[in-house]
């Protein structure tokens, strides 16, 4: 058995050392992404007052069934001001105010003539004043990340400004002589640098501030020069110069400038050459120079850290229940992350599973757990995958 820690100790070792960040105001209209600090209340009851569910006729329950009077007409944002009397009723549009005096709303296709409505209850197409949220009652909870739904109920509300997390600030560099920009042409030996697009797309994804530095070749001095610039950040992400080559460069020369190494290597293929590392309250991740490798360290380490120094409640990685399609092997020493095309539930991994193969990957949706272990994991055997 692999003394190495595994993916759930390394984790817990990283979010040891991830702290909140200072705090800040942002406004509703720029918080999708962000982890909100503290519980939001509603500033307004929601409705904030009694409002149609259909178009039709706001009426008493109490005169249904039977012939009405249409005296008024209710239309979203402009309010009919007199009261529905006996024997009366309003036109009403969808989201109107229901009128004083009326109970009920009778929608369209259910009235003929000069009205003649059905029966209705008392409440039937009423949308009550606070039926959704009241003033004061929390809408989102402190350590939510905000999508779509939960910035349109802040707003909705009348929620016009939220306190997160500053968002973290994230210095990019890839490390190795090899390494040429897409386009350029490429002499022999010479590969693409392609973990900066990557690892700034992941940045993005987790509400973090990107800074791309120009990649590193496998030079004393210029790697010093280049990482002491890139630790003025929150956190501080390699690519490549972490193994055990005459070249990799990057854990020594983070010593010499004062981090201090958490871990290096977890029991997790691909990507078990990472580095963790702190330097004051700066967090260093050291990822393999294979993509595959990198992709993986990012979902399993990064990505929650970005979270956890943003305070959201949980940080992940976020993991999703499913089934394989087909019989997988298991690694005895390693936990495996296997690329997946997931379809409903079902997992059918990929072939070309080495960790250089980022083209493979491009068609993969899922990262499959396979726990280390002896035999195959059946066909049919629940899983958790993390979605990509």
């Amino acid at each position: 058995m692999s003394d190495l820690p595994g993916i759930d100790e390394a984790l817990a070792l990283v979010l040891a050392h991830a702290r909140r960040l200072p705090l800040e105001d942002v406004a509703i209209t720029a918080a999708a992404g962000r982890v909100l600090a503290e519980a939001a209340h509603a500033v307004i009851d929601l409705p904030p007052f009694a409002s149609s569910a259909m178009d039709g006729y706001a009426v008493r329950a109490a005169d249904t069934p039977g012939p009405l009077a249409v005296v008024g007409h209710s239309a979203a944002g402009r309010p009919e001001q007199r009261a529905v009397g006996p024997g009366e009723a309003f036109v009403i549009s969808t989201g109107a105010v229901v009128p004083d005096g009326a109970d009920a709303v009778v929608p369209v296709e259910r009235t003929t003539g000069e009205v003649v409505v059905e029966e209705v209850a008392a409440g039937e197409n009423v949308r009550p004043q606070g039926g959704d949220t009241r003033a004061g009652d929390i809408v989102v909870e402190a350590g939510s990340v905000l999508g779509p739904p939960q910035v349109s109920a802040l707003a909705a509300a009348g929620v016009a400004v939220v306190r997160c997390a500053r968002r973290p600030r994230v210095a990019v560099l890839a490390t190795g002589s090899e390494l040429r920009a897409p386009g350029e042409p490429l002499a022999l030996g010479e590969i693409y640098e392609s973990n900066s697009v990557l690892i700034a797309a992941q940045l993005e994804q987790s509400g973090a501030q990107a800074t791309v530095f120009p990649p590193v070749a496998d030079d004393p001095a210029a790697t010093l020069a280049a990482l002491e610039r890139a630790l003025e950040l929150d956190v501080l992400i390699t690519s490549g110069g972490v193994s055990v080559g005459p070249h990799d460069l990057v854990r020594a020369t983070l010593a010499e400038l004062g981090a201090t190494e958490v871990f290096w290597r977890v029991a997790v293929k691909p990507g078990k050459p990472i580095a963790f590392a702190v330097r004051g309250d700066t967090l260093v991740f050291g990822l393999p120079g294979n993509p595959v490798s990198a992709l993986v360290g990012l979902e399993l380490f990064v990505r929650p850290a970005l979270r956890a120094l943003q305070g959201a409640r949980e940080p992940g990685p976020h993991y999703l229940p499913g089934r394989l399609a087909q019989a997988v092997p298991r690694n005895a020493q390693r936990d495996e992350l296997v690329r997946a095309r997931r379809d409903g539930d079902q997992l059918a991994p990929l072939s070309g599973q080495d960790s250089h193969m980022i083209v493979r990957a491009a068609a993969a949706n899922a990262l499959v757990l396979v726990p280390r272990g002896d035999g195959d994991l059946a066909q049919g055997s629940q899983v958790s995958y993390l979605q990509i």
